[in-house]
């Protein structure tokens, strides 16, 4: 699976993406925490188990728990953003490492950051670990078809090319010149065109791969459905949490309290 630098270079690449983007309202702080998190969080309990049975303590499921997308969250999600919300306060106060909006963060923000780090520590394994057949790699690509030539089935062309219209018609239309609307609420609507679009495309494969019988191609022999699934919980859903962690607009030179 990949190690330490795959895991911070990609969350710390993204972090500074952010801070570039958001004029610093996605700090230093939130970058440091968040590839803390994509890397060192979930293997704790893997770096723990090593270490356990390096000074001979007996084994323990732990550390199997802990090396999970939510579990890691759920048991390790409260003490640690304690920590880190006194940590960022700590850095700051000793002018260690700069806010740029001049505030540290707080419980909840720490606490969306460990959740999107360790999302983002499962978006590499899952891809790069157990020599290809991971289990949650093995079900994306069984969502395709692979038992032969696959058919060209025309109510699949006519579902997948009315939907691809509508995305790039109604984000056009979204985003049309002149249309009266702020950034925001385009950005917005778009948004939610996006997701319904994705959520009903979801659905076309999900009826063809488990409600269809017998089984029918979705897409052709494309795996869209476990690639559709796979990037909205490790890809989008940590970026999501990143920029709902980040400082408000309207933050003050002070610090928040914890």
């Amino acid at each position: 699976m990949p190690g330490p630098g795959p895991h911070m270079l990609y969350a710390m690449g993204s972090g500074m993406a952010l801070t570039t983007l958001t004029d610093g309202r996605f700090s230093p702080h939130h970058t440091l925490f968040y590839s803390i998190n994509a890397f060192f969080g979930p293997d704790i309990g893997s770096f723990s188990d090593w270490l356990s049975s390096v000074l001979g303590f007996p084994a323990s499921s732990l550390p199997d728990a802990i090396h999970h997308p939510v579990f890691y969250i759920l048991i390790l999600g409260l003490p640690l953003c304690l920590f880190y919300s006194w940590l960022s306060s700590f850095l700051l106060h000793k002018g260690l490492l700069d806010s740029v909006c001049g505030v540290s963060l707080n419980r909840r923000q720490c606490l969306l950051l460990i959740s999107a780090g360790s999302f983002s520590h499962f978006f590499l394994d899952h891809l790069f670990e157990e020599n290809g057949h991971s289990s949650t790699y093995t079900w994306i690509l069984s969502t395709g078809w692979w038992e032969n030539r696959a058919p060209i089935n025309p109510d699949a062309v006519f579902v997948v090319g009315f939907l691809c219209a509508c995305l790039i018609g109604g984000f056009v239309y979204i985003n049309r010149v002149k249309s009266g609307k702020s950034i925001s609420k385009q950005w917005f609507q778009s948004v939610k065109l996006m997701v319904v679009v994705a959520t009903l495309y979801s659905m076309w494969c999900a009826s063809q791969i488990y409600w269809a019988s017998p089984r029918r191609p979705a897409v052709g022999e494309e795996a869209d459905f476990g690639v559709l699934v796979f990037l909205v919980f490790y890809f989008f859903l940590p970026h999501y949490l990143c920029i709902k962690s980040m400082q408000p607009k309207d933050s003050e030179t002070k610090h928040l309290p914890l």
